[in-house]
């Protein structure tokens, strides 16, 4: 929700910013990260930020 707000309130040169995530998937994605964590003992772990940041940005659009 609050990186949604953010990103909903952004304006770039003069193009509005939409955020169209939802909760369901990320908590998917956080589901799959935990399982791929363990199952590689934490090494996965150090990946989890990187993939939460590329499923943040393929979540944002510019609106027309």
């Amino acid at each position: 929700m609050i990186y949604g707000w953010q990103i909903n309130h952004t304006v770039i040169e003069g193009k509005r910013m939409r955020f169209v995530g939802s909760a369901w998937s990320l908590f998917g994605n956080w589901v799959k990260w935990l399982l791929l964590s363990i199952i590689t003992l934490g090494i996965y772990s150090f990946w989890v930020r990187i993939k939460l940041l590329d499923w943040k940005a393929k979540n944002t659009v510019f609106v027309k």
